[in-house]
């Protein structure tokens, strides 16, 4: 299925083709996890090998996603990773290894194409979104290699004025976009999921992800808090509403995570969340088809 940008003439691939995957209307949940931070080749390995074998005995669809460059952490003092051509060298390894695609962040448009080379998915962090220079470089890398960028909302945009990242993304030539419903920033210290950012960002003719873990941060303090037992209803709540894709992070031991840890889910539960999920994303796909 294929939608018209609504002043474009460029259209939009929906279901979005993934490395071999395929994501978006009437398919089955892309997943997309993997620990905050690169911490260690170590804890990459443990981590990617769990997921490819959650996605064999599942027969689900997994992408691995880790950052190499935690550049918003609150503290100066924070973990922020091993870095760009570190970091791409560990993706790399983690991916030929474990045999699945691999996603980052970007934060600088000079990133874009390096990222490129390893990743199928560029992902635009929520504070970037309105970004020009970074959705511009993001989106004709994509285009080069044939691959797909995933915009998540800024906690303090509307749903529906998403649709100017997405426009400036096809004005370079690309089809492959997702965009990712992460909260909205509600008063001070808290962010609420509304769920009509669902619906309202499908309409841009897209598959929608949801970002599980993000959406349970608490802002705020010398480090970012949350609520990593809300991950769970969270995520049912959203794909219910009819998201075609799932971000969340994960790792082993969530205490002792050098990012975002009380919002992490804990590696040996993973299955049991994408059990969970899979199993209302058949509800709605065979509500979608009886209708």
């Amino acid at each position: 299925m294929v939608y018209r940008a609504n002043s474009l003439e460029q259209c939009v691939e929906n279901p979005v083709s993934i490395a071999g995957h395929r994501t978006g209307s009437n398919q089955p949940l892309l997943f997309i996890a993997g620990p905050c931070v690169i911490e260690s080749e170590d804890l990459l390995k443990r981590i990617a090998d769990h997921l490819a074998e959650t996605e064999q005995k599942q027969a689900c669809r997994f992408v691995f996603k880790a950052s190499f460059d935690k550049a918003n952490r609150t503290s100066v003092h924070s973990f922020r990773g091993p870095g760009l051509e570190e970091g791409l060298r560990m993706l790399e390894q983690v991916s030929q290894a474990s045999g699945l695609p691999v996603t980052t962040d970007i934060h600088a448009a000079c990133q874009a194409e390096p990222c490129s080379e390893i990743c199928s998915i560029l992902q635009i962090p929520a504070f970037l979104a309105r970004q020009t220079d970074l959705l511009v470089a993001a989106a004709k890398a994509a285009v080069r290699r044939n691959i797909c960028v995933n915009i998540k909302k800024p906690q303090f945009v509307a749903p529906e004025d998403t649709v100017h990242a997405v426009r400036k993304c096809e004005a370079q030539g690309l089809n492959k976009i997702l965009l990712t419903e992460r909260g909205t920033t509600f008063g001070y210290g808290r962010l609420v999921n509304d769920f009509r950012c669902i619906p309202i960002m499908h309409s841009f003719g897209v598959p929608v992800v949801f970002d599980a873990t993000h959406s349970v941060q608490l802002p705020g303090g010398e480090t970012t808090g949350g609520q990593s037992e809300l991950v769970f209803p969270l995520a049912r709540a959203a794909v219910a509403a009819g998201a075609d894709a799932v971000f969340f992070e994960t790792h082993p031991n969530p205490q002792k995570a050098m990012s975002d840890g009380p919002n992490l889910v804990r590696l040996d539960q993973t299955a049991t969340l994408v059990r969970q999920l899979t199993a209302i994303r058949d509800v709605t796909l065979n509500l979608s088809s009886s209708n």
